[in-house]
């Protein structure tokens, strides 16, 4: 290993470690009265130290970055942001909260019924937006919930946290993580669906069955909720948002009919949304304020640290380092031990690097595959490339409610039951993430299996 080598090793370790340490610190600083975290400085700063030592040049970073196709991560962080967008758009005019109320009116004085009716409506809901959208709008609203009914949100909280990261997994948009590995890949719409359908399912019934053996005695006793009141919502910017999101899944169903990429689907169908609204807004003489909040309560700090990471990985790449993990995944040959290698590996390195640069770091790894070279004239090494990405796929999203470093969603999730004095210690996660994790990622996996051999 040469000199430059083991420098961009101790600066990706000290990367990572450094984001570990803002994690569990949870540093912010106060802009114009907001709250803002500051977990991106430390990639940033682990990818200059990069370009200051002269290890990577900025020709070299800006070729990755706008490099051609659909996966380079600019147009890779256009496609989350306007689908978080659109999704933030139905949050703000009340729609989530609405579908909350009603479901949860429902349940009448059964804490088991509440139970599953949440489990199933955060479900349904991650599906068609994203797993941060979902965390984000649904904490606050039990913590709310529950504090008004006296019962203990523990039970809730995590059953939405685990359900918003697993069935995340069943759309190409429910997480970042998915359209990055997806995208590195050349996998379309329709194509993700078929091989992710069977193990989201599996794997979302597995976790719904542990969920309730683990809370099922807190779930026995009644309770006697207050009659929540539901928000009343503006007709108009409900039916506006709605036919946006949903003619945007539709169409990015079939983009690879019409050979369209996904970044341009969801940029155009946003801009609509934006022209719409604001004309909506001029016709009622209102200011566009609703726009405005959409664009303010998008997760912007995810550009610069996904924008970082993946500078350090390009540098992982230029000297060999990704080359070496590709070489030692790559003794795998057949499809169950490349699904279980790339699942448990990918799982695991969420927990240690975050699940997003580690979506980053594993594309470049199944690119560097000694079968990725076969891959192109031997349909056997094609498909374990694919088994490989989809069983990174898993361990992307998985490997969130293991402990809380593994996703933004975690960091953010710990982060809102901290304000709302809700006590949720790092053992504690740990303890009930392990509990649903490990069944949760066998299945998943063993469903992956399943779509590969039958």
């Amino acid at each position: 290993m040469t000199s430059s080598a083991i420098a961009v090793l101790v600066i990706f370790a000290a990367t990572c470690g450094g984001l570990l340490t803002l994690v569990f610190t949870k540093p912010h600083i106060m802009l114009g009265g907001k709250k803002l975290s500051i977990f991106w400085s430390v990639p940033l700063l682990g990818a200059l130290s990069l370009i200051i030592g002269g290890l990577l040049t900025p020709s070299e970073i800006a070729a990755g970055l706008t490099g051609a196709g659909d996966v380079n991560p600019i147009k890779i962080l256009l496609l989350f942001f306007t689908m978080t967008m659109m999704s933030v758009y139905l949050d703000e005019i009340g729609f989530f909260r609405f579908l909350a109320v009603k479901v949860l009116g429902r349940a009448g004085h059964s804490q088991k019924v509440l139970f599953f009716l949440l489990y199933a409506l955060v479900s349904v809901l991650t599906v068609f937006t994203s797993n941060d959208v979902i965390v984000l709008t649904f904490t606050p609203f039990i913590c709310h919930f529950s504090k008004n009914a006296r019962i203990d949100p523990i039970p809730y909280l995590v059953s939405e946290f685990v359900a918003a990261n697993t069935w995340s997994m069943a759309l190409i948009i429910g997480n970042p993580t998915n359209i990055y590995l997806a995208g590195s890949a050349g996998v379309d719409f329709g194509g993700y669906i078929i091989k992710m359908i069977l193990p989201t399912i599996l794997c979302g019934l597995v976790s719904m069955g542990v969920l309730y053996l683990l809370f099922r005695k807190k779930l026995a006793a009644p309770i006697d909720p207050k009659a929540e009141k539901i928000p009343p919502i503006d007709k108009v910017t409900e039916v506006l948002g709605l036919v946006h999101l949903g003619g945007c899944i539709l169409l990015l169903s079939l983009s690879s009919f019409f050979d369209l990429p996904m970044w341009l689907i969801t940029c155009i169908f946003f801009a609509s949304l934006v022209v719409c609204t604001m004309a909506v807004s001029i016709f009622r003489r209102r200011a566009p304020f609703l726009i405005a909040k959409c664009i303010l309560r998008a997760p912007w700090d995810l550009a610069p640290f996904v924008l970082s990471m993946f500078v350090l990985v390009l540098a992982l790449d230029k000297y060999g380092l990704t080359a070496m993990l590709a070489n030692w995944l790559g003794q795998f040959d057949s499809i169950p031990t490349v699904i279980l290698a790339f699942g448990i590996a990918s799982f695991l390195a969420a927990n240690i690097l975050n699940n997003i640069p580690m979506s980053v770091l594993f594309s470049s790894v199944i690119a560097a595959l000694p079968m990725a070279e076969l891959a192109a004239n031997d349909p056997s090494q094609a498909l374990l490339i694919s088994a490989a990405l989809f069983a990174s796929v898993i361990g992307s999203n998985l490997g969130a409610f293991f402990t809380p470093t593994g996703a933004l969603a975690g960091i953010m999730w710990t982060g809102q039951l901290h304000d709302h004095g809700v006590p949720f210690s790092f053992v504690t996660f740990v303890r009930y993430g392990a509990t649903v994790a490990i069944p949760a990622l066998m299945t998943a996996l063993g469903g992956l299996i399943l779509v590969f051999i039958i």
